[in-house]
């Protein structure tokens, strides 16, 4: 069964005439959302540049032609962030990604943050986009996506961390490194140890049964090497 697909005037009970013409010349100049190419990134200003990924049907002197919107330049990217932490993703050329566009003129916000008066007047205009990285098209499904877990992982599904609803963590990669600047412990059902740094080359090695400690003792040993 094919859905019915309605277009605004439709879904408004809006007739022909001024008012439908009215309306449908503010559906063309008002932008909501868009799918987009990412171009390039500056990692300093943790802004890219975007290309709609959607043309538009112009009207040129009678002609309808199909118009490629030019590149959006220095949007800010969206990505996890809350309380002092941030997970960052190496944003790339040809990544796609979703523009969601501001209701009002962002630039004096992005430049000092906090509230602030808006420079211009206008209305979710292609010059005040945010690009949301993380969406794709069906060409760029990831394989072996996960239904019972969840992953931070790479596109080919080789490298992963994952945590699934039965407890279990999971770590799959080529090699994997392991850094403390003071301590370092790990524990297996009351059984750990636990190396603390007194400043090299004074290390405390530590260990425990069941909860109670059984060696304490404090040594010279070789720091750990370096990456």
């Amino acid at each position: 069964m094919t859905r019915k697909r309605q277009s605004l005037p439709e879904l408004l009970g809006i007739g022909t005439g001024a008012v439908r013409s009215a309306v449908e010349t503010m559906a063309a100049t008002m932008r909501v959302a868009v799918p987009g190419i990412i171009r390039s990134f500056d990692a300093a200003t943790q802004t890219v540049t975007v290309q709609v990924a959607i043309r538009e049907r112009i009207n040129l002197n009678g002609n309808l032609t199909w118009e490629t919107i030019p590149l959006l330049v220095d949007v800010p990217i969206f990505m996890p962030r809350a309380g002092g932490f941030t997970l960052t993703m190496p944003v790339t050329a040809g990544d796609e990604c979703l523009v969601v566009f501001g209701d009002n003129c962002m630039d004096a916000w992005w430049q000092s943050g906090g509230v602030q008066n808006q420079i211009e007047k206008r209305r979710h205009d292609l010059s005040d986009g945010f690009a949301i990285v993380g969406i794709w098209s069906q060409p760029r499904v990831l394989p072996g996506y996960k239904t019972d877990a969840a992953q931070l992982r790479n596109d080919a599904g080789d490298v992963y961390v994952e945590i699934d609803g039965q407890g279990k963590a999971r770590i799959q990669a080529t090699d994997i490194e392991f850094h403390a600047t003071h301590s370092m412990s790990w524990d297996v059902d009351g059984y750990g140890k636990r190396v603390t740094s007194l400043g090299p080359p004074n290390y405390e090695i530590h260990t425990w049964q069941n909860g109670a400690v059984i060696t304490s003792v404090t040594d010279d040993i070789d720091p750990p090497e370096g990456p």
